[in-house]
């Protein structure tokens, strides 16, 4: 009797929270939704900031168009959909772990250049697109142009664009090589205070050649780097293997 009273109480709630749960528009909700999600922008914005301190400390950089510090967040730590172990705090896409030079975001998918995860820099992420990285012996990133001799190395590299060749390459700096004597990689292990170029390429959007410079790394893994563009070339196109034939 008792397990009948239970229900019939249960059936005469039932509406009752329905209609609170629509006492708001869809139109309202979307709002809301909408509001939130700006707000959140807005926290992740700041928390991917670069401090006062380090902005000043590069102000002649940053008077520079092709030039600028930002932070990256290490993704093994900040990308909930890449590692289960990470914060599942910051709902942008690749996890503040990427970022563009061409076109000054981290969100990932929008030509992402760089990423930082387990303490090391990579290059080239999906599709097509690959790299190099090189670690400069020697060099702070203001002495960098691109008359350096790795600079140079990377300037001359040809890039492939039959498909076959593309993933051959892939592979090849996947592993490792060595060009003109200069050993490139699309991984290297990410220093403070060590200085660094790196060529990009993303077919169909496009090729750049970044010299940048570990500023310091903060407590929570993230680092500040100072980066000036050397060289925009042209945007890459590729000949799949069906357009091929």
């Amino acid at each position: 009797m008792k397990r009948h009273l239970m229900l019939a109480f249960a059936i005469v709630l039932l509406p009752a929270f329905n209609l609170s749960a629509q006492t708001k528009s869809r139109d309202e909700l979307l709002n809301e939704i909408a509001a939130k999600r700006t707000e959140l922008s807005t926290l992740e914005d700041e928390f991917l900031s670069v401090p006062d301190a380090d902005r000043t400390a590069y102000a002649t950089l940053l008077a520079q168009s092709d030039a600028g510090v930002f932070r990256l967040l290490p993704r093994n730590l900040f990308d909930s959909e890449g590692y289960k172990k990470a914060r599942k705090t910051i709902v942008m896409r690749g996890g503040g772990a990427y970022y563009s030079f061409v076109r000054k975001t981290h969100e990932y998918g929008y030509g992402s250049d760089i990423e930082l995860d387990q303490d090391e820099f990579l290059v080239g992420f999906a599709g097509f697109d690959f790299g190099m990285i090189v670690k400069l012996t020697g060099a702070d990133l203001q002495d960098v142009t691109s008359e350096n001799v790795e600079a140079a190395t990377l300037i001359n590299y040809e890039l492939p664009q039959l498909e076959p060749s593309i993933r051959r390459e892939q592979g090849r700096f996947g592993i490792g090589t060595v060009i003109d004597g200069v050993p490139l990689k699309r991984n290297v292990k990410a220093e403070v205070g060590a200085t660094y170029l790196l060529r990009s390429i993303s077919y169909e959007t496009s090729d750049v050649i970044v010299a940048f410079k570990v500023v310091r790394k903060d407590s929570d893994g993230s680092m500040i780097i100072a980066w000036k563009l050397l060289k925009n070339l042209p945007v890459p196109k590729a000949i799949r293997n069906a357009e091929a034939r």
